[in-house]
């Protein structure tokens, strides 16, 4: 049995500054990440996105971890959208999030870890 992803990326020092390898839920590869804008999107994420059975709209996810975003340094003109998916992949990935079964628009949750 394949051994689960820690729930915590690993950071790495780079010539441009730390970054994270994100996973993918599906198993492809990920991206490589500024540790910082990771760091603060994670947070982000793990605010807004409830335990609750119906979890949060995807679609509203953006909109709803900006103000989070804003308070932690992260850059308003980054592509907040891009950082957001990349995050939320890792997320995934790590068994932390899920998305709701059978819901449409699909729907995002913490897991019940």
């Amino acid at each position: 049995m394949p051994k689960p992803p820690p729930s915590e990326p690993e950071v790495v020092e780079t010539p441009k500054g730390p970054k994270v390898q994100t996973l993918h839920p599906a198993g492809k590869q990920g991206v490589n990440i500024d540790a910082g804008k990771y760091s603060a999107m994670r947070s982000a994420i793990l605010l807004v996105v409830p335990a609750t059975e119906a979890g949060v709209l995807l679609q509203e996810l953006g909109d709803a971890v900006r103000p989070h975003l804003s308070a932690n340094g992260f850059d308003p003109k980054a592509s907040v959208l891009w950082y957001l998916m990349a995050v939320k992949q890792d997320l995934e990935a790590r068994g932390i999030v899920e998305l709701v079964p059978k819901s449409s628009p699909q729907r995002l949750r913490l897991t019940a870890r």
